[in-house]
């Protein structure tokens, strides 16, 4: 039985790389995505892999489109909470909006999208929920308040969930990454990247986001059955927990 992964934010960035990971390792994928249309019919024509648009922060939006997803290709088994904003900036200048934009997003998506899965999987005794968090979630990082809790959110999340999923056969991890080669990370200015960024990196360069997709392509499969409620930092060493 081939089975069916959805990845949130799977048309760019570390999420394209787990959604064509999983598709290579054998699996039905539906890669969602918020808002670049143009973006994702390109990397729907590059992988063959169908995307589907919806706003993981809205609750009824995710039940649709999980509804859909579900109706072409089958009952989902394995969820990447993959997508994430950022609206960084000090405290003191931090508004509602930007705090509540990234809370919705970040972590009240992750709620949205596992929530109307959580009950098949239970039904059918297996599950994956595998939650993309941030090396921030896990030292904090000035300037993103609001991601920083976020993405720490995740991680309590991920601990609590997996205690009840466990003896459904659901195992629920998340996965912290540090300075990935995305197109953001690479669009910060060179001097700043070569000068600040990478030297606080012990194995001295960037991750690729091929790497990450290793990881979840692991925790998706059957040989991952025992490990649950972790944590696997991926940061070239930059922050030890």
């Amino acid at each position: 039985m081939t089975r069916t992964a959805i990845v949130t934010g799977g048309s760019r960035g570390i999420g394209a790389a787990i959604s064509a990971g999983l598709k290579e390792a054998g699996y039905k994928v539906a890669a969602n995505y918020a808002g670049n249309d143009e973006a994702a019919a390109k990397f729907k024509e590059e992988t063959g892999i169908p995307v589907y648009k919806w706003s993981v922060a809205d609750y009824d939006a995710c039940v649709e489109g999980i509804k859909q997803v579900e109706a072409d290709l089958g009952p989902v088994d394995i969820l990447v909470n993959n997508a994430g904003i950022t609206r960084d900036g000090m405290f003191h200048k931090m508004t509602p909006q930007q705090w509540r934009e990234v809370i919705d997003t970040n972590l009240n998506g992750v709620f949205n999208m596992t929530h109307p899965l959580w009950s098949g999987m239970r039904d059918r005794k297996f599950g994956r929920v595998i939650t993309i968090s941030s090396i921030n979630g896990q030292k904090g990082q000035a300037g993103q308040a609001n991601y920083s809790a976020a993405k720490a959110g995740d991680l309590g999340f991920t601990k609590a969930l997996a205690q009840e999923g466990a003896r459904a056969g659901i195992t629920v991890n998340a996965i912290c990454p540090g300075y990935i080669a995305t197109e953001m990370v690479k669009a910060i200015d060179e001097k700043v990247l070569n000068e600040r960024i990478i030297p606080q990196i012990p194995v001295g360069r960037l991750g690729e986001p091929e790497e990450i997709a290793r990881i979840v392509a692991f925790l998706a499969s059957d040989d991952a059955g025992f490990i649950t409620g972790s944590t696997i930092s991926a940061n070239g060493g930059q922050f030890f927990v």
